[in-house]
């Protein structure tokens, strides 16, 4: 895939941050996307599986925030965030990835796996792209593409991995609605 592709992807998840749509993105953006995913599992905020996600969500604001350098109190343009997201997510390869968004990937699974087994079933992940705008009929076709060992479940890596890929322009996954 081409760098547009990426791109595109990248400016896509600006816009979805970019939750009341005045054209930056800010702390309370990244809060407004957590608590929007919390709902949709009908967990609160305050329990143990709420707090870690708000908190993932934050430190992941943060590290924007540090990159761009408007701290954690300022707002990002599209322009800050494409070229940081470029640096970290995309010309940092795996291990900027893993900075950057893995922390926040661990709590979402941690957040869907409603059995506790430590993966996510098809119905934890329809859930899961439901709460990010993904159609149903786009959820299980995502998974069966991104159940790399063909366990019927998905592992923190397969997870990990399709994110990092769907942002990097590897694949067309459908990860992201609205």
């Amino acid at each position: 895939m081409t760098a547009s592709v990426q791109d595109s992807r990248l400016q896509r998840r600006f816009d979805l941050w970019d939750a009341n749509g005045d054209g930056v993105i800010d702390r309370s953006d990244y809060e407004t996307e957590a608590r929007r995913i919390l709902s949709a599992f009908d967990e609160h905020e305050t329990s143990p599986k709420g707090r870690a996600l708000v908190h993932a969500y934050l430190a992941m604001w943060d590290k924007l925030g540090h990159m761009t350098g408007v701290g954690p109190y300022g707002a990002v343009s599209r322009e800050q965030f494409l070229a940081a997201a470029e640096r970290e997510v995309v010309e940092g390869g795996d291990a900027g990835f893993d900075r950057s968004l893995r922390p926040t990937i661990e709590a979402m699974v941690d957040l869907c796996d409603t059995d506790g087994d430590g993966e996510v079933s098809p119905e934890e992940f329809t859930r899961w792209l439901r709460a990010m705008g993904v159609q149903g009929r786009q959820a299980g076709t995502a998974f069966e593409q991104i159940d790399r060992d063909g366990s019927g479940r998905l592992s923190v890596e397969e997870l990990v991995a399709a994110v990092r890929d769907y942002h990097q322009g590897k694949h067309d996954i459908p990860l992201l609605g609205r």
